[in-house]
């Protein structure tokens, strides 16, 4: 049996343990960023890891001193705010939309902006671009003073040639669809905050996170298991663990600057999905069946700023395959939200 075999996680808690490691490069980035810690719109699919590696990163970097981590979001269940609670994770539930709401929440001098919109834009596109755009012009006047490290999406940019390097930050933006739109305002919204408030910001221009309970491998994976055709439209992808993109959104807090830094945040390689396909398929012990071919463009992104910066993902992709393979194979918990990597005309 192979070390990452012996290593991949059995349970949700060991998986979530995995997400929320931090390195020592977080938490030096801690002790360049001091003071609390709020995370805004932390009650999604990421957020609950971040709040907890940044607990662990913030009690290596502070000794016997204290500093708030602060999750906030709606919580429409107790569960998340109970279990973040359990790991040193102080919670507020708040509905980001509410601008009294907003303005009552605590001052902090680091701020992640994680809050957003995508799965329901094309039966609800009104309210994608309120969580898009209304949302972060409350949170940016709210903390104008602090730094804030805001996520964004890969989908900002034009599908890009598949046998090029990806779209770089200086790639101009030409979002396909509402909400890789929405998402363009979302940036823009922190920019004016820098612009005219002098707001610290980093934009983190996130793609294809691997969490085991959902992301592109997991997609694939239960397809293949299902029988049915993988969709090869899209035809790659960049995909990063995301223990690798909770790491990078802390460490660019100290860098984040005005005007603002933006970094695209995945993996390094443009993986043909008929080649990820394959590889789960032998992991699985089934042949994949392929449906459309692919086409000569993809969402692609260069991440030759954040290597540069952060020193890039950590986590191999033969190690994400093989747990993803066995995570799915042994019917372990997932969170039934598809990503939808094959949709090209931006509606989600």
């Amino acid at each position: 049996m192979s070390v990452a075999a012996r290593l991949a996680p059995r349970t949700e808690e060991e998986l979530d343990l995995l997400l929320s490691e931090p390195r020592d490069e977080t938490v030096e980035a801690l002790r360049r960023a001091p003071g609390d810690v709020i995370i805004l719109g932390a009650g999604g699919k990421m957020g609950p890891t971040l709040a907890r590696l940044t607990a662990r990163a913030a009690e290596r970097a502070d000794g016997a001193r204290r500093r708030r981590v602060i999750a906030v979001s709606r919580f429409t269940s107790r569960h998340v705010p109970e279990a973040l609670e359990r790991h040193g994770v102080d919670t507020i539930a708040c509905d980001l939309l509410d601008p009294d709401a907003v303005a009552r929440l605590p001052e902090a001098p680091n701020v992640v902006y994680m809050a957003g919109q995508k799965f329901g834009t094309a039966d609800a596109p009104s309210r994608t671009w309120m969580m898009n755009v209304v949302a972060p012009a409350h949170c940016a006047r709210r903390y104008a003073s602090a730094r804030i490290v805001a996520f964004s999406t890969g989908n900002v940019y034009p599908l890009v040639p598949s046998g090029g390097g990806g779209a770089t930050e200086s790639t101009e933006p030409r979002p396909v669809g509402e909400y890789a739109a929405s998402c363009l305002g979302r940036e823009r919204v922190f920019q004016y905050a820098s612009e005219t408030s002098g707001t610290r910001v980093a934009l983190v221009r996130l793609n294809y996170a691997i969490d085991l309970r959902y992301g592109v491998l997991t997609d694939l994976a239960q397809r293949i298991l299902a029988g049915e055709p993988i969709p090869l439209a899209m035809g790659f992808v960049n995909v990063i663990w995301q223990g690798d993109a909770n790491r990078a959104a802390i460490e660019l807090l100290p860098l984040a600057a005005s005007p603002p830094a933006i970094v695209n945040v995945t993996g390094e390689e443009a993986i043909p999905v008929r080649r990820l396909a394959a590889e789960l398929g032998a992991r699985l012990g089934r042949e994949p069946m392929f449906g459309s071919a692919e086409a000569g463009d993809a969402l692609l992104s260069d991440t030759a700023r954040y290597r540069e910066l952060l020193g890039g993902a950590g986590m191999p992709l033969s190690t994400m395959l093989d747990w993803s393979a066995e995570w799915v194979r042994a019917g372990r918990p997932l969170l039934g939200k598809p990503t939808h990597f094959e949709t090209r005309d931006g509606a989600f």
